[in-house]
């Protein structure tokens, strides 16, 4: 019987899926919505047109996901991978690269380039164990604790928040529709990690300049370009 918590990360996964296959067909913004448009002018118009509102719920998924990365890179340069990966480590304190990959559901791999890209802008830091030099730890600094103190709730825990709190049928149901429409954009074969984000996982990303991070997101001085 599966988990709710398998249910949620299964159902994150596959609108992640939905996300990169919408991407792939459409590469740019104005011209993405106007193409995804063109065939629904007058949604709601005709009682028979259901895949009008199905498109358009899928398009203001996708929407809001794009805005909330907008939104989060503007007030903590951080994509939200990274700022789950900085969370997780915040929560534990101390905590190993295969924990971070268990935590987030990303690769190792995926997890250790992230950690590249945060260890860089002094976020976080990592060291061998003092027993076990095969084991690699990652901490946060000062300035990764204060980032993600004030970074934005990321958007995929505020919909599991309201997802666990559905009954398992209701879960199910969800679940087993978009699976549906996941197959029917034929995007069953498309590689995708249960996270609520838009671009490549690993991706670099303009940080803010920690040290010159002021209350409310707003940034003094010049921001890096990764």
């Amino acid at each position: 019987m599966p988990t709710r918590s398998s249910l949620v990360q299964k159902y994150i996964h596959i609108f992640h899926v939905l996300i990169a296959k919408t991407q792939r067909l459409n590469r740019r913004g104005t011209n993405n919505d106007r193409i995804f448009y063109s065939h629904i002018k007058g949604a709601g118009q005709n009682p028979m047109a259901r895949h009008d509102d199905v498109l358009i719920a899928l398009r203001r998924i996708i929407r809001a996901t794009d805005l909330y990365s907008r939104r989060l890179s503007r007030e903590s340069g951080l994509t939200a991978p990274q700022l789950l990966i900085l969370q997780a480590i915040g929560g534990q304190g101390e905590i190993t690269m295969g924990d971070i990959a268990a935590e987030v559901s990303l690769s190792q791999a995926t997890v250790t380039t992230i950690l590249d890209r945060l260890e860089a802008r002094g976020l976080v830091t990592r060291q061998r164990g003092s027993s076990d030099k095969r084991r690699v730890y990652a901490n946060l600094t000062e300035a990764g604790h204060a980032l993600i103190a004030n970074a934005p709730e990321p958007l995929q825990e505020t919909f599991v928040k309201r997802f666990t709190a559905l009954r398992d049928w209701e879960q199910s149901q969800i679940i087993s529709a978009v699976e549906r429409i996941a197959s029917m954009m034929d995007a069953d074969d498309i590689d995708a990690s249960p996270v609520l984000d838009v671009g490549a996982i690993d991706r670099g990303q303009s940080l803010a300049d920690t040290s010159t991070l002021l209350p409310g997101g707003q940034r003094g001085g010049r921001t890096a370009r990764r």
